[in-house]
C-alpha cells in the first residue's frame, strides 16, 4: 500500500501562500540550492503525484518549460524534468485533460478513487493543494506530513489545512535544517482525534 505525504513550504504560522495564488512561489520563501536538491531527490523517489486543480495549476505553468531555460541553475531545470516526466493524478471537478503525463479524477467519487489508488501503489504518493490534503485528512488517507519551513511569520493567508478543527497526533520522523533557516519535518499522523476531544 502506498502512503499520501502533503509536502509543503509553510511559513512559521502555517500559512502556506501569502497572496491568492502564489502557491510557494511567495517571496517570503527562502529555497537555497541545497533544500531544492533535497526536494529534487525526494520528488525523483515518489512513485506518483496527487495534485489538486489549482496547485497543478500553478507547477503546469512553470516546470514544464523550466528544463529549457539556460537562465535557471541546473538544479531548477532538474526539478522541471522530474516534475514533467513523474506520473501524476490531477484532481478536479472542471478539467477533463491535462497534459505532462496526468490522469485526470473527478466526480463525487474522487476521494474513493484515491483511496484505491493508494492501496495499489507501492511507495510514497505526494499531495499538493490544501483543499484536497485536508479532503484526504478527513477520510482517513493522509499518512505523513513533509513540511519544509521557512523563517516567515505571514500573520495572514491560507492555511497549511482548510476549515480543519480537529486535534492531531504526530510523530515526528525525520527532520533537517537546510541554509537560509529553512527547516524539514517529517511527520507521521497517528491519530486523528474525535471533535471535542482532548
Amino acid at each position: 500500500m502506498g502512503r499520501f505525504v502533503y509536502s509543503m513550504n509553510v511559513s512559521l504560522d502555517l500559512r502556506i501562500e501569502q497572496v491568492p495564488g502564489d502557491n510557494g512561489a511567495g517571496e517570503w520563501l527562502r529555497l537555497g540550492e541545497e533544500l531544492h536538491r533535497e526536494a529534487n531527490a525526494r520528488t525523483r523517489a515518489l512513485a506518483l503525484m496527487v495534485h489538486g486543480r489549482v496547485f497543478y495549476e500553478v507547477m503546469e505553468e512553470y516546470w514544464p518549460r523550466a528544463h529549457e531555460d539556460a537562465s535557471l541553475p541546473d538544479y531548477m531545470r532538474e526539478y522541471g524534468e522530474i516534475w514533467t516526466a513523474k506520473p501524476k493524478v490531477l484532481v478536479s471537478r472542471t478539467r477533463q485533460t491535462a497534459d505532462h503525463n496526468t490522469r485526470v479524477i473527478g466526480g463525487d467519487d474522487a476521494i474513493a478513487r484515491l483511496a484505491a489508488l493508494r492501496a495499489g501503489t507501492d511507495g510514497s504518493v505526494s499531495v499538493g493543494g490544501a483543499a484536497l490534503a485536508t479532503q484526504l485528512l478527513r477520510a482517513g488517507l493522509l499518512d505523513e506530513l513533509l513540511l519544509w519551513t521557512h523563517p516567515a511569520i505571514l500573520g495572514f493567508g491560507r492555511p497549511l489545512f482548510d476549515d480543519y478543527d480537529v486535534p492531531i497526533d504526530l510523530d515526528l520522523v525525520e527532520q533537517r535544517s537546510f541554509e537560509r533557516g529553512v527547516t524539514m519535518h517529517r511527520y507521521a499522523i497517528q491519530d486523528v482525534k474525535e471533535a471535542g476531544s482532548c
